[in-house]
């Protein structure tokens, strides 16, 4: 498994990457190989953005102290 970035480009109707040969050479990459791709788009920032961002009634060392309570 190699990682690897690359700008689509205009393909037809569709977007279209390359991949570099060093990284077909070394994964034995050819036209009738399936291979699976994993896109991780600028969405990712998204998910960034909304982490932490939910607001609880009571703060998070009091749930954890709740919790605790049961295991003495």
């Amino acid at each position: 498994m190699r990682l690897f970035e690359a700008t689509p480009k205009q393909w037809g109707n569709s977007l279209g990457i390359t991949i570099p040969s060093d990284i077909v050479r070394a994964e034995q990459i050819s036209q009738k190989n399936k291979i699976r791709v994993l896109v991780i788009g600028s969405r990712m920032n998204l998910l960034k953005e909304m982490f932490g961002s939910l607001k609880l009634k009571k703060p998070t060392q009091r749930i954890m102290d709740e919790i605790d309570e049961g295991y003495d």
